[in-house]
């Protein structure tokens, strides 16, 4: 096996292994709702430590990334996730849940970054398109994870005793895989006389950002909300509620591991173009929803709305003018993270005061704001930015 394919199939590995554990925690929302008797904005207000925990890290994980590089940020922060997922799992109250999220934001924040570093530098040294296919494979250990914690949920498996098993089981195996990445550390760039630590992004990063921001709000609302919606307004148990997750990661991974091929024969801001308009049908179509089945389908087709966007946002930002691709990624990721932040509380608010049917409904405009902005993602745009900027 050659050194890239090896390097190639050890981060798909990582990206596979590394949100099981999260994906675990998902469908058991509801059930640690119940146990510590929080009402929805009461809930939301815990869910927000995640987000808020991502961005606090994220201020420095640009930094963080350029410094220690990929692979070494990796394997100091991958334990540190494993160990953070279990702390939600023994929170007493509403204030140590949101602590433990917190705790669970930073680590997860920082640790993807340096995946994303990673699979950028992979496609850059190897010449060969893997971005896509990894967060591909992320998404479907993600559904591995829902699987998991949807069928501990359905025979009341305690929720602590199966993330201790599982960080047992793929700790130890994703430590080794991290060993066996080449990649180039890059050259922490230099800082140019005259210059401020703190700029403003590129206006083009920008766009990039708030393109992601509405397919990262769905993310985060499907995530915290999916098994909500289904108990509340289908009457699902918890074995079938945790399965609205399931097949939003479900048809996430299946589009994702397409992606790379999609992106050989479409130009990425085209792919974004027509993922948003799916992404808003599918918000109809929950909405809408008689019955189970339908609001299946309803999170299957949000899924493929929201999948690629983020892996093609990444290649897009990492080629976008900045400081370096750490720093951009680093900065696409604190912007559209913000998403995770409005997501949940927003729609947490709105079911409190009237239904989680009606809050389900802030993801449409989100998808509209990802069609509008979808044009940034044109890889000539990037190009002659840069360019203007070296003749200027």
């Amino acid at each position: 096996m050659t050194i890239a394919k090896t390097t190639r199939s050890a981060l798909y590995f990582i990206f596979f292994t590394q949100p099981i554990v999260l994906g675990a925690w998902l469908p058991r929302i509801p059930e640690i709702q119940a146990k510590l008797g929080l009402s929805p904005a009461d809930l939301a207000l815990s869910l927000i430590g995640a987000p808020i925990g991502s961005l606090l890290a994220l201020i420095i994980g640009g930094r963080i990334g350029d410094a220690l590089g990929a692979k070494r940020t990796m394997q100091l922060f991958y334990p540190l996730f494993f160990a953070a997922m279990l702390c939600p799992f023994i929170a007493t109250n509403q204030l140590t849940l949101a602590l433990a999220l917190m705790a669970v934001g930073s680590t997860i924040s920082i640790l993807e970054l340096g995946m994303n570093i990673s699979a950028d530098q992979v496609e850059k040294q190897y010449k060969s398109l893997v971005m896509s296919k990894a967060h591909g494979l992320w998404s479907l250990g993600l559904m591995v994870g829902t699987l998991i914690g949807s069928g501990a949920a359905a025979i009341s498996y305690s929720p602590l005793s199966a993330g201790l098993i599982l960080t047992v089981l793929f700790l130890p195996v994703a430590y080794i895989a991290i060993a066996k990445l080449t990649i180039d550390h890059p050259e922490t760039p230099k800082k140019e006389d005259g210059t401020s630590r703190l700029s403003m992004p590129h206006p083009i990063l920008l766009a990039i950002c708030a393109f992601t921001f509405g397919t990262t709000l769905t993310e985060g609302a499907i995530a915290d909300w999916a098994a909500i919606f289904m108990r509340d307004v289908m009457s699902a148990g918890p074995g079938i509620a945790g399965l609205a997750v399931t097949a939003f990661t479900l048809t996430v991974a299946l589009s994702r591991l397409s992606g790379d091929r999609l992106r050989k024969h479409f130009e990425p801001h085209q792919l974004a173009l027509t993922l948003a308009v799916i992404g808003l049908v599918g918000v109809l179509t929950i909405y809408i929803a008689p019955n189970t089945l339908t609001a299946f389908i309803g999170f299957a087709l949000l899924g493929i709305g929201a999948s690629l966007a983020f892996p093609l946002s990444i290649s897009a930002a990492a080629s976008a003018p900045g400081k370096s691709p750490a720093s951009n990624i680093a900065t696409l990721s604190f912007l559209a993270l913000t998403g995770f932040l409005v997501g949940p509380i927003s729609i947490g608010f709105i079911a409190e005061y009237f239904t989680i049917h009606k809050g389900l409904l802030v993801l449409a405009p989100m998808f509209l704001c990802s069609a509008i902005f979808a044009f940034a993602l044109n890889p000539n745009i990037s190009s002659l930015a840069k360019s203007e900027s070296v003749t200027s």
